[in-house]
Order: C-alpha cells, then sequence, then structure tokens
C-alpha cells in the first residue's frame, strides 16, 4: 500500500490538473452552445468573446464550468469522457468490429511485432559485428547514430512511396518503419553490454585460453542481459509508435493510427485521445511483458 500511494499521489494530480484545463479550454464553444440554447452570457458577443480569453470567461460565466466537461466535441475532452469511450470500443464492442480498439490494436500490435522483431536481430547482429570489428566500428556505428537524426515524420511517406512503388504493401512498410526506430536502441545498449567486462575479466579468459566464440557465449553474452533487456524495452515502444506513424501517411483505415486520423478528419476529439490511451496501454503491456521475460532469463542464467 505504501508503494501505491506516490502513484495514486501522482495520478490524482494529474486528473485534477486534466478537469481544470477542461474549463478555459472548452468553455467558448460551451458558452455558443449555451447562447443558442437561450442562456444569458457574459463576456459580450461572440465575436468579442472568440478574441477572449478562457481564463476571462471563465471567471465571467463560471455556471458554464460542468457544461466543459460534457460536450460532445470538446478541444480537450474530460478523463471520464475518454474512459467512457475506451470502454465502449473495447468491452462494449465485438472484436471484431471496425469501430472496436481491440480490432484496431492488432493491427498495429501485428506491426509493431514484426519490426520490433526485425530491429532487434538487425541491432543485436550490427553489435556483436561493431564488438569483435575495429572497421565495423568506426564506419556503422557513426551511420547508425546519423541514421536517427532524421525524423520519421518525414522519413515514413518516402518509405512507404518507395516501398509501394516495388509492390510491397501491407504490413510490411509498417513494420519496416518500426525496425527503424527499435534497432538503434538495441544497437547501442548491446554494445554497451558486449564491452561491459572488465580487463581482469577478459585476461582471465585468455589465462583459460579460451577463444572469441567462448569469450562470447560464456563471458560477453551473459554480461551483456541487463543492457540489452533495458534496450528492448525503450525499443518495443518506439517500434510501436513507428507503427501508429506507418499508419498516417497511407491514410489507412485499420490501426490505432487510422482511428487516430479518422478522428482527426471528422473532429471526435474524444475518438483520438481513446485511440492515444489505448497506444499507451499496449505499450505498457509490451513493457511488462519484456520486463517478465527479462526476470525469467536473469534468473535461468543465474544472474539476478
Amino acid at each position: 500500500m505504501r508503494s501505491l500511494l506516490p502513484v495514486l499521489s501522482v495520478l490524482a494530480v494529474i486528473v485534477a490538473a486534466w478537469y481544470l484545463a477542461c474549463v478555459p479550454m472548452n468553455i467558448k464553444e460551451t458558452l455558443t452552445g449555451l447562447e443558442r440554447a437561450g442562456a444569458e452570457i457574459s463576456g459580450g458577443t461572440a465575436s468579442e468573446r472568440r478574441d477572449a480569453s478562457g481564463v476571462a470567461l471563465v471567471a465571467q460565466n463560471t455556471f458554464a464550468i460542468a457544461d466543459t466537461w460534457a460536450q460532445e466535441r470538446p478541444r480537450l475532452p474530460a478523463p471520464h469522457q475518454v474512459l467512457s469511450e475506451l470502454w465502449s470500443t473495447t468491452v462494449d464492442k465485438k472484436i471484431t468490429s471496425k469501430r472496436s480498439l481491440v480490432f484496431h490494436g492488432w493491427i498495429t500490435l501485428s506491426a509493431t511485432m514484426l519490426g520490433f522483431a526485425i530491429g532487434t536481430g538487425l541491432g543485436i547482429i550490427l553489435a556483436v559485428s561493431i564488438v569483435y570489428s575495429r572497421v565495423m566500428d568506426m564506419s556503422v556505428m557513426p551511420w547508425a547514430i546519423v541514421s536517427q537524426t532524421i525524423p520519421i515524420i518525414a522519413l515514413a511517406p518516402m518509405i512507404i512511396v518507395v516501398l509501394y512503388s516495388i509492390g510491397i504493401q501491407g504490413i510490411i512498410p509498417k513494420a519496416v518503419i518500426s525496425a527503424y526506430l527499435s534497432f538503434f536502441p538495441v544497437v547501442v545498449g548491446m554494445v554497451k553490454g558486449l564491452r561491459s567486462p572488465d580487463h581482469m575479466q577478459l585476461d582471465l579468459l585468455r589465462t583459460y585460453n579460451a577463444n572469441k566464440s567462448q569469450g562470447f557465449w560464456k563471458l560477453r553474452l551473459p554480461a551483456s542481459m541487463p543492457y540489452l533487456f533495458a534496450s528492448l524495452k525503450i525499443a518495443v515502444a518506439a517500434s510501436l509508435v513507428g507503427a501508429i506513424v506507418g499508419e498516417l501517411p497511407t491514410g489507412a483505415v485499420r490501426g490505432l493510427g487510422a482511428r487516430m486520423l479518422t478522428g482527426s478528419y471528422y473532429g471526435q476529439t474524444v475518438q483520438i485521445w481513446s485511440a492515444l490511451f489505448a497506444a499507451a496501454i499496449l505499450a505498457a503491456c509490451l513493457v511488462g511483458l519484456i520486463a517478465l521475460i527479462e526476470r525469467l532469463v536473469v534468473k535461468r542464467m543465474g544472474l539476478g
């Protein structure tokens, strides 16, 4: 209970701040709706209120505060609206329904895991090559670093156009973008882990006349496990971001990115926020799964 108290306290502060932020963000639309309904509104005409600050309008029309949390299309939806949308699109909808976030989440998860597998495999191979080859260290590592300076939002459409031009469509372009984002943390973490054994440990292996292969399996690889799993937690979250970003330029109709895109087209901010929260929950589950695997592997290897 003591460990949960700080978490719950921070959560309560965030929720309270969120509710407070909804009031000035939504007050102008709320007052416009109330004015149409015949309510007396302070703060001048509709055009004058448009130029006024949200805080000033709230101070003049405190009776409208509750209505700012119940708009159909708010600028900033209230927490209970997002939770209600999450519930209705997960529990109340069949998972085969195209309005179900479970359905859309599975589409995004498929691309995420494929890209994560590709990025992780490529990252581990590059890391081993960099550690055991000075040429690879001097040539590949700088390019790996430079590749991450390119904004993914600019690179994603280029990747999709190139792959579409050669007939590669569907899940593969999204997986490529996911792999692009996920391989770099794995490379950096794995290189750091493989180089973590100190000189005394390496000298001991030489004393036993161990070759490079034995040194890798007996020393370097076990020593790299904590670094690898820390990188995998970052990589799987980045892979999910890549899959979502990959859905946006294509005008996709399936996936969490497509759900956000549809919400932006029709001004359904509650739908956008519910998809964002679904993505965050999915990322948390994936990171938790990696943490569970880490615990099992570390225990199996006798490192914990």
